[in-house]
């Protein structure tokens, strides 16, 4: 199933809805870093966010997460 990339966080939050593939985990990516620079976040400001401390992800997780973000936001420029 085909998912636009969302632009705002009310979209993001709806995709929440669908079931989770690789799809839709790419396509969450892709908002999250077209809703931040829609926001005038650098990628740090977003890396420092995605790196803070939470029951969620494990540290190691976050850090995969990073370096995930990271290769998103080169490639998606």
């Amino acid at each position: 199933m085909y998912h636009s990339i969302p632009r705002r966080t009310e979209e993001l939050i709806a995709l929440s809805q669908n079931p989770i593939d690789e799809e839709l985990i790419a396509t969450v990516i892709a908002g999250v870093i077209a809703i931040a620079r829609t926001q005038g976040q650098s990628l740090d400001e977003l890396r420092d966010e995605l790196l803070q401390e939470d029951t969620l992800l494990s540290q190691n997780q976050r850090a995969q997460l990073s370096v995930l973000i990271t290769q998103a936001w080169q490639t998606l420029k």
